[in-house]
């Protein structure tokens, strides 16, 4: 098997590639300067928007870890021509770091994103495992604003949010071994559903900051980031469903699913931000 590795220069792929250093991966990059390659590591470049870049890439290739495409307009477009290129390139296998509730009608827009990318795995006649990651259990503390405030539309809603090195760890596992997970769809998760507020409290205990959740409406939300930012509609969309997701229950769903394929339970809020 020769597997290959994108996002390596992201947090998620870079954990990845140091639980599976021994196996030395091709390593893929959009800038291959900024990948912290080990003496003698294959490092190649390519987009994903570049279909002869990426089959290029991924020559002799047979397992591949996709980790899912920059938030962007063209994100979907930028799936279907890394997907169609694995494809064309041979690989047999492909890891796709997907979204908890992904679905066609998915509150969380970006989730609507990840299961078109899925839709074209399957339809790619390759093998695929899918990664069905929550939201980020070491990234919700970051939302905080200079005040330590965490605003948006969620509520009382729950999120099982996941640490990124269970996902990483069960993504490594599944690509030491993928037939054994050929076909499978993970959703990993937490070990609880946690509301904004508890979120806020806990993660400001471990960090040593006061951090608080602040509820706001729809239109409040997209009033201040929309005159703070002046980001595009698709963005703004991004931003507000991220809690609105969480306030009706779309991401509250806890699974066991981490333990599945790591044998051990999903870190606790607190463990993720300890780095345990």
């Amino acid at each position: 098997m020769t597997l290959a590795l994108t996002g390596v220069t992201g947090h998620l792929g870079r954990l990845v590639a140091t639980r599976l250093a021994d196996m030395s991966p091709v390593l893929v990059a959009r800038d291959p300067a900024r990948v912290a390659a080990a003496p003698g590591q294959v490092v190649r470049q390519a987009t994903y928007a570049d279909a002869a870049a990426c089959r290029a890439a991924f020559r002799g290739v047979t397992t591949l870890l996709l980790v899912s495409a920059a938030e962007s307009r063209t994100r979907r477009e930028e799936h279907r021509s890394v997907i169609g290129a694995a494809a064309d390139a041979g690989v047999e296998h492909i890891v796709y770091t997907s979204f908890a509730g992904a679905a066609p009608d998915a509150t969380f827009t970006l989730g609507r994103d990840h299961y078109d990318a899925e839709l074209a795995i399957q339809e790619s006649g390759m093998a695929y495992t899918l990664l069905r990651d929550n939201f980020y259990a070491d990234v919700l503390p970051t939302f905080a604003d200079a005040s330590g405030a965490i605003r948006g539309p969620a509520g009382d809603g729950r999120v099982a949010a996941v640490g990124r090195a269970d996902v990483a760890h069960a993504a490594a596992l599944v690509l030491r071994t993928p037939r054994e997970h050929s076909r499978m769809t993970y959703t990993l998760t937490g070990p609880e559903a946690l509301t904004l507020a508890e979120v806020a409290a806990r993660a400001g205990a471990v960090l040593g900051r006061h951090l608080f959740f602040v509820d706001e409406t729809e239109e409040s939300a997209y009033a201040w980031r929309r005159a703070e930012y002046g980001a595009e509609q698709w963005q703004l969309d991004a931003w507000v469903s991220t809690y609105t997701a969480i306030r009706d229950g779309s991401v509250a769903t806890v699974t066991r699913d981490v333990e599945r394929v790591t044998r051990h339970p999903a870190r606790t809020l607190e463990e993720v931000l300890r780095g345990e």
